[in-house]
């Protein structure tokens, strides 16, 4: 059983993190404990374990006796995340595949409907709620659940919520959407069918998110980064 100061630490350590991802703490900005202290009402101890746990995530920068940041975003960074979410992916898809019995099915079938009815509802700014991006996270887990392996699957969705960071930078910016409907129904109608076409169809689909947030969010990256990867 977790003491209530456990509990507070967690909860703090939730809610910066979910700021850092969506970008309400911007890529770069300084955290201040002062002003920390004030927007999550906790202690300086809980703010430090906290941002402490999130540097060993990678999503804050510890800069010494300066203090904490939000960790930069870089095109290295986006392709280097990319490579290591198309690697873990594709070898959790093929056990899923491999594995996976008439429980797993339904659990995809069962999500892909809530994603899906969830998005005639909300149009097609749907991919800005939420309520969507936690069902769709959960369409993208139930894909590879099947897969007997705890630890690469956790290390799958700490890479995946990674990138939600730089599809929100996408978001933010972009004048037109993917047809994603149309690539989870492609992708899901694979992995049931235990289709090889299922390891490539993930893989664009990651892929072409990292290209849609270079059209749409380069400008955000720093110069050097963007003049790296031309």
């Amino acid at each position: 059983m977790k003491i209530k100061g456990e509990t507070r630490a967690g909860d703090v350590l939730m809610r910066i993190r979910d700021d850092i991802l969506t970008c309400r703490l911007t890529p770069g900005e300084k955290l201040r404990f002062e002003a920390l202290k004030d927007r999550y009402e906790v202690s300086f101890s809980t703010l430090r374990e906290a941002l402490s746990r999130l540097t060993e995530e990678g999503l804050v920068l510890s800069e010494g006796q300066r203090g904490f940041a939000v960790a930069p975003v870089s095109v290295a960074d986006l392709q280097d995340l990319t490579n290591a979410r198309v690697l873990l992916d594709r070898e959790l898809m093929r056990l899923s595949m491999q594995y996976g019995d008439d429980a797993w099915e339904a659990g995809v079938l069962a999500i892909y409907h809530r994603m899906e009815r969830l998005q005639e509802r909300l149009g097609e700014n749907y991919s800005l709620d939420d309520e969507w991006g936690a069902l769709h996270s959960k369409f993208h887990m139930s894909l590879v659940a099947a897969s007997r392996s705890p630890l690469l699957l956790e290390m799958r969705q700490k890479l995946f919520d990674r990138a939600l960071r730089y599809r929100r930078m996408s978001s933010q910016f972009r004048t037109s959407w993917r047809p994603k409907d149309a690539e989870h129904k492609a992708i899901r109608d694979a992995v049931l069918d235990r289709s090889p076409l299922a390891l490539d169809l993930i893989e664009r689909h990651i892929r072409e998110t990292t290209e849609n947030v270079l059209t749409f969010a380069g400008h955000l990256f720093p110069a050097e980064s963007t003049a790296q990867a031309a």
